[in-house]
């Protein structure tokens, strides 16, 4: 009887509505199976974000694309932006506060030598900056050599002190990594670091050309300082450790995530390692999607 009275009402409804039984299944079926579809996909971002818990959604959305294909999950940019909106999943902008540099020293300062310089392959142009990193209620100091080409980070040292000596170590490692440094330029802000005898010297054995900012404007070592912001931001903000050496341990795998998994939009959405050993070239994806969304203005990108 109770089934009976369901069918009744069902069949008033759907008059009422003008559809058919069928049409009200389908549906109530397509509703269900975007619910699960949302469900998934809500899983997979909590799961991807525990090694890449600041990543924005542009980033998060290349990189499950295999999900996507495996579940045959239909779903575009615009709807995942949506979707983390709804769950309050998308990442915030964070800002600089505390300057690293030093720049009124006796040390000599070198010209900026890459004015409208665009690598066209790796190793011809290395930027390099240094971050801190506050554990606790101290400082700790990160620096950094990176690829401009490819944005692989080659060399970094973590350090509880600014001392010229443990930027050099990351020097020391970027060019123990190197294959060729014939056409090499190095560039930097002004900093007693760079500038000391210690640094210049290595960099003079290599024979690699100096450059440096002639300003305090970060844009004259953008892809420095942006580095900076994706390494504290996005990976490091999430970690909470007591000392130096447990730094020096999430350090390491942190830049492994970012060289070997986080895709990047000035390199066509590939990775780091995969453009700086020449296993593809980067195909530039202009950053014009917040003048279409300034509603997602905040989410970081790269």
């Amino acid at each position: 009887m109770k089934d009976r009275n369901k069918n009744t009402s069902l069949a008033r409804v759907c008059r009422v509505l003008g559809v058919t039984r069928q049409a009200y299944y389908q549906h109530w079926w397509h509703n269900e199976t975007l619910t699960i579809e949302k469900e998934l996909v809500l899983k997979y971002v909590v799961q991807m974000r525990t090694d890449h818990r600041h990543m924005g959604t542009r980033k998060l959305y290349e990189m499950m694309q295999p999900f996507l294909l495996e579940h045959q999950i239909k779903m575009g940019r615009d709807a995942l932006f949506d979707l983390l909106a709804s769950h309050r999943l998308l990442v915030k902008r964070y800002k600089r506060r505390i300057s690293t540099t030093d720049s009124f020293h006796m040390y000599r300062k070198f010209p900026n030598l890459i004015k409208g310089f665009v690598p066209s392959a790796p190793n011809r142009l290395w930027v390099s900056d240094i971050t801190y990193w506050k554990i606790n209620d101290k400082f700790l100091y990160i620096s950094f050599i990176t690829d401009a080409y490819s944005k692989k980070i080659l060399g970094y040292n973590l350090a509880d002190n600014l001392l010229a000596i443990e930027t050099v170590k990351a020097l020391e490692m970027a060019l123990a990594g190197a294959d060729n440094v014939e056409f090499l330029c190095h560039h930097s802000d002004r900093g007693l670091q760079y500038c000391s005898n210690e640094y210049v010297i290595l960099l003079d054995q290599h024979e690699i050309k100096i450059s440096m900012t002639e300003s305090s404007d970060p844009r004259d070592n953008a892809i420095a300082e942006r580095l900076n912001g994706i390494i504290k931001n996005e990976y490091l903000s999430s970690y909470s450790v007591d000392d130096l050496e447990q730094g020096k341990q999430v350090l390491d795998f942190v830049i492994n995530l970012y060289n070997d998994e986080r895709p990047h939009m000035s390199l066509g959405n590939l990775t780091p390692n995969l453009i700086h050993a020449g296993k593809a070239k980067p195909d530039q994806l202009w950053r014009n999607y917040y003048t279409r969304r300034p509603d997602l203005a905040a989410e970081l990108s790269t």
